[in-house]
């Protein structure tokens, strides 16, 4: 009788040692239990009563918060994966309301001009939230506007990553974005530890973001410069995850089916680039469906992966949560019909102290629909990120210290376990 009154509950999974974090009071506090006091009580609309109602209820109309960006295009310095990715950087609406609207770009977005990223810069010590979107969306996106509007309008400086060819960017070479893409991620947080040297800097992820995220945070271990990370109704399981899709009508016929033609109309977009492969076959990407369908004829082809779920495989991001170095912190619904329960790795949060899992049993993908429309993901997500900020000692943050699940520093060389191996070999940069 719980969903009657829009009560969900909430399970947390997480290693029986957290870590200990330094409070700026002098004090220290477990991660687990910090997040355990800042997450708000789960509290849904009850008319939209299971995970699909849920995930469903995205497609009808939201304006959401008003959120207003400046576009930067960069030049990718990758030596495999060139080309061009653009970031959206959160601007106030007194600046957002100055520039002459761009309808080549979404609502609300203007590119910088020269001379105002020359003043980009600066010395001050503001916090900063670095986004990743979900699949084929971008910063102009409900659920993303939904946490970077209450923590910008407190102070916090705010960016997006749009993937390659999302949220009307071009792309200069014939590949999109794919789910383990982590180096514009990687050069944009280089690039902002250079322009902003003493800002804090957070990042969350939603969906596909939340992969990116995950992967991107275990590949850089020790050395990850952010004070912590969120990632949202991430699929984990990329294989798990696509099995279960097409396991189900609703499953094959509306998620696969919606996200699928999501992609295609993002190759009809940029096919005139994307056809300069010559593993690219047009014909049969038109004729795609289903997300997996499209992810057999472009991204596996495009990456050099000889089938979709090899592609899967390589870019999941199950394995890499044992090789988080900050605190971090994931958010799932086990209703979710897209990022199935099945593909969650339960047993790999209870080998890391860095990280804590949070589990809701209703929600849906993206969801978490509480009444007036707003999402309960974000509002746990901006609680997380403000309570860590003010009360913990962010410049002492134990990242980087090589800790194992029984809290002893490793001796043992061999064998080793890698969570970041890759079939698919390309350096860092």
């Amino acid at each position: 009788m719980a969903f009657l009154f829009g009560h969900a509950k909430t399970s947390y999974t997480h290693h029986q040692s957290s870590i200990s974090l330094p409070t700026k009071s002098g004090s220290k506090t477990s991660f687990a239990d910090l997040i355990k006091s800042a997450t708000p009580p789960c509290r849904l609309n009850p008319f939209l009563f299971n995970g699909h109602l849920q995930t469903m209820w995205t497609a009808v109309k939201d304006d959401g918060p008003p959120v207003y960006y400046k576009r930067k295009i960069y030049e990718s310095t990758h030596s495999v994966y060139p080309g061009q990715f653009t970031v959206d950087f959160v601007v106030s609406k007194d600046e957002g309301l100055a520039s002459k609207n761009d309808e080549t770009l979404p609502e609300r977005t203007t590119f910088y001009s020269e001379n105002e990223w020359t003043d980009v810069g600066s010395q001050d010590t503001k916090p900063m939230l670095v986004c990743l979107h979900g699949l084929s969306g971008g910063s102009h996106e409900v659920y993303l506007r939904q946490c970077v509007a209450p923590v910008t309008s407190t102070g916090w400086e705010a960016c997006v990553v749009n993937g390659r060819g999302c949220a009307m960017s071009k792309i200069t070479t014939p590949r999109l974005f794919n789910a383990r893409a982590t180096w514009d991620v990687r050069q944009l947080v280089d690039h902002l530890r250079e322009l902003f040297p003493n800002r804090p800097l957070y990042a969350v992820g939603f969906s596909l973001g939340a992969n990116i995220l995950t992967n991107y945070v275990a590949e850089e271990g020790e050395g990850c410069v952010l004070k912590a990370a969120v990632a949202c109704s991430n699929p984990w399981n990329l294989e798990i995850a696509n099995v279960a899709l097409q396991r189900s009508w609703l499953g094959l016929e509306v998620y696969s089916s919606v996200m699928g033609g999501n992609l295609r109309r993002l190759y009809e977009l940029h096919r005139t680039e994307l056809l300069k492969a010559e593993e690219l076959d047009d014909e049969k990407i038109m004729k795609c469906k289903y997300l997996h369908e499209f992810d057999r004829a472009v991204q596996a082809p495009s990456w050099g992966y000889p089938t979709e779920t090899a592609y899967y495989r390589d870019a999941q991001s199950a394995d890499a949560v044992v090789a988080i170095k900050i605190p971090f912190l994931a958010i799932n619904a086990e209703d979710d019909p897209i990022s199935s329960m099945e593909a969650i790795p339960y047993e790999e949060f209870k080998q890391n102290p860095y990280t804590v899992l949070c589990c809701t049993n209703w929600g849906g993908h993206l969801s978490w629909f509480q009444f007036g429309g707003r999402r309960w993901f974000a509002d746990a997500v901006v609680a997380f990120l403000t309570k860590l900020h003010e009360e913990v000692d962010v410049d002492e943050l134990p990242a980087g210290k090589k800790v194992e699940a029984n809290d002893k520093v490793p001796t043992k060389k061999y064998p080793i376990f890698d969570p970041c191996n890759r079939r698919l070999v390309l350096p860092p940069k």
